[in-house]
């Protein structure tokens, strides 16, 4: 069925190509090879808008106009203006960038537009290099359920309605004109027009619940001129209101200190531990008790006094709070949830694009099978099946002189691809909307990278995308853009790693670990730059753990680049980052914790192998961890708001943690 499909939108696209008037759909059914198996009007009618539909979704213009000159019935083309591919020459740098670009989305939800621009330009005999600067690895991800129609939303320009929970807040209707979605350390975001608030606004997108429905009715929504939807989003952050006062335990605190205004050391005694005085500034006094309360006795409030006791109330809470083991067991015999299906495509739809680009690259090209398998990343099989469909399909009549002509047999001896009477089909299609949005906003991703950054090519490359793909993606890709906002000392350290990668050099780090409070010494040969979640990573041979690492640049305290050459074992291997930067394994703890609907955040921040809607819009999420000591220091911070409900031994240990902060305040620390 997927090949009789295949070979009927073949067809199709040949005869509208071909035609210079519209076709009705009598003549399309009467003239059109496949068509003649629908039963009915009915079927026909079915199965054509069907295949239109599709044809569309791949890209493919075809264009409704004045059919029948003596009725109102509507026909059908191809302009071959708007279905061409123009001509794009790039040179050897600017192949290598753009092939770094489309890699950008590989693990996201716009990979596949990605993907099949490149295998376009391919088709074009563009040389675009997808395998260039192996050392850097650009990774976005799109991992909000809602990001796709909102993309489609800002693409096509129309409105959107969802639900949105806003923390410390229920769920709300909203409708929004969208302006555009701005991704800002790793997390997407829409701005646009709030049509019941009657004023612009910024919505994180991994806080809409459920589906987002895009209005369909109506105009089209009209941007206005004078909006920068990455300004907009920008200045929905807050300024810092106070400074709180803390006293530090030496040796800990790592990421208060980071933030610190100032940091005055104490005195050094043998009989007891070394208190340092850190001020703190601060926006809010409840994110203020959350990120001192997780360090439990290892930090104190001093001043503000209502800081302070709004922190021994939220330990309080949690010291008073005892783990029912009966709850425990329970949930440590439950499992974790289904797993999403990934998306997947029509088997009919993807040999209909491969064809369409295998036959203009051979007819322009003095190709064989390995070299053309090779080139689009097929198979040798694939490309031989693809070549035994071409032949069965041409142009309405079928006659000798109307099929496409392939020598199969030249194709299955020697490997010579030999295609006449194909001329319908030489040139290569034009690029989607997403597929060239997708690569010009990889390319702005770019300028975020070391060694790519400054690029001359970077800024060529960009600038014949956007003539290519003509003024409606322009605007697409200009409202839509990806921002680290790093600070100039990790810009720094992401420049020294980029200097010791290229010469090959050891490192030497003083890391801040994610999981643990405490700062490590490492010797690193580096292996690879990576940008994920809106963070610069290192990926390097850690010689202290013996194996494979990523390290976060912005936990990087000091980098030491050595008189060493790096010598990475032959059996390091550079990690999948499908499944993100967080590597997990059979033996992570599995922990279960209950959020009220003010700490949902913990879903967005963190992967949860499932989440579970309870009453009063609480969730239990499931999440596993190869360090438990992180869990007791996020249960921690969210104090009242959350707990851990399994293991039990984790929930006990959360509790004698919240008792000894408690006592540390009582005691004067």
């Amino acid at each position: 069925m997927s090949q009789k499909k295949t070979e009927r939108q073949l067809n199709l696209v040949i005869c509208l190509l071909a035609t210079r008037r519209f076709l009705t759909a009598r003549e399309i059914r009467a003239t059109v090879a496949g068509y003649d198996e629908a039963e009915s009007d009915a079927a026909f009618k079915r199965m054509f808008e069907r295949d239109k539909r599709e044809l569309r979704d791949s890209g493919i213009p075809v264009e409704t106009g004045g059919g029948d000159l003596w009725s109102d019935e509507e026909g059908y083309r191809i302009s071959r203006a708007d279905y061409e591919l123009p001509e794009i020459e790039l040179k050897a740098d600017e192949a290598a960038v753009l092939g770094l670009a489309a890699r950008a989305w590989r693990y996201a939800a716009l990979g596949d537009a990605a993907a099949d621009a490149l295998l376009k330009l391919r088709a074009a005999g563009v040389p675009v290099d997808s395998d260039a600067a192996p050392g850097i690895t650009p990774v976005l991800g799109t991992d909000e359920p809602a990001f796709l129609p909102m993309w489609q939303a800002v693409r096509d320009r129309r409105p959107v309605e969802f639900d949105y929970r806003k923390p410390g807040a229920g769920v709300a209707r909203r409708r929004v004109e969208p302006w555009g979605v701005v991704n800002v350390r790793g997390r997407w975001y829409v701005a646009g027009y709030d049509r019941d608030r009657g004023a612009r606004r910024v919505f994180r997108l991994g806080r809409i619940v459920g589906d987002v429905r895009v209005v369909a009715a109506g105009p089209p929504i009209e941007v206005p001129e004078d909006v920068d939807v990455r300004s907009v989003v920008r200045d929905q952050r807050a300024e810092p209101e106070g400074t709180a006062r803390l006293r530090v335990r030496a040796d800990s605190g790592h990421e208060l200190r980071r933030a610190a205004k100032r940091i005055v050391p104490g005195e050094h005694a043998a009989d007891r531990p070394r208190w340092d005085r850190v001020d703190l500034p601060y926006t809010d006094l409840a994110d203020l008790v959350g990120a001192v309360a997780r360090f439990g006795d290892r930090v104190v409030v001093e001043d503000p006094p209502e800081a302070r006791d709004a922190v021994v109330a939220h330990l309080a809470a949690v010291a008073a709070r005892e783990p029912d083991p009966v709850e425990a067991k329970a949930e440590e015999a439950g499992g974790d949830g289904p797993v999403p299906e990934g998306r997947r495509g029509s088997a009919s739809a993807e040999q209909l694009r491969r064809l369409l680009m295998l036959v203009p690259y051979a007819l322009s090209h003095d190709v064989r099978v390995p070299e053309v398998a090779a080139h689009f990343g097929l198979t040798e099989r694939q490309v031989l099946k693809d070549l035994g469909l071409l032949w069965m399909c041409g142009l309405p009549g079928y006659t000798p002189g109307d099929l496409i002509e392939v020598d199969l047999e030249a194709a299955e001896t020697t490997g010579e691809i030999i295609i006449g009477n194909a001329d319908t089909l030489a040139l290569p299609l034009r690029l989607t909307a997403d597929e060239a949005a997708s690569l010009i906003v990889g390319v702005d991703l770019l300028g975020e990278l070391p060694g790519v950054a400054d690029s001359d090519a970077l800024k060529r490359v960009g600038e014949k995308l956007r003539s290519a793909a003509g003024r409606a993606v322009d605007r697409l890709a200009d409202a839509v853009e990806v921002r680290f906002d790093l600070s100039e000392e990790v810009r720094e350290v992401q420049r020294r790693c980029d200097a010791a990668l290229r010469a090959g050099q050891r490192v030497h780090l003083r890391y801040l670990s994610g999981y643990v409070d405490e700062v490590t010494e490492r010797d690193v040969d580096p292996m690879g730059l990576v940008v994920q979640d809106g963070h610069p990573f290192l990926e390097g041979w850690c010689r202290l753990r013996g194996d494979v690492r990523l390290f976060r640049l912005d936990r990087v305290l000091d980098l030491t680049v050595l008189p060493v050459a790096a010598e990475v074992p032959e059996r390091a291997r550079r990690r999948d980052l499908r499944g993100g930067v967080l590597q997990l394994s059979a033996d992570d703890t599995r922990v279960t914790l209950e959020l009220d609907p003010s700490e949902r955040w913990v879903t967005e921040e963190y992967v949860c192998a499932s989440v579970r809607e309870l009453d009063g819009g609480r969730v239990r999420a499931v999440l596993r961890t190869p360090a438990p000591d992180w869990v007791c220091r996020l249960a921690l911070r969210l104090g009242p708001r959350g707990r851990v409900v399994a293991p039990l031994e984790l929930a006990e240990r959360v509790r004698e943690d919240a008792l000894r902060a408690v006592a540390a305040y009582r005691d004067g620390a």
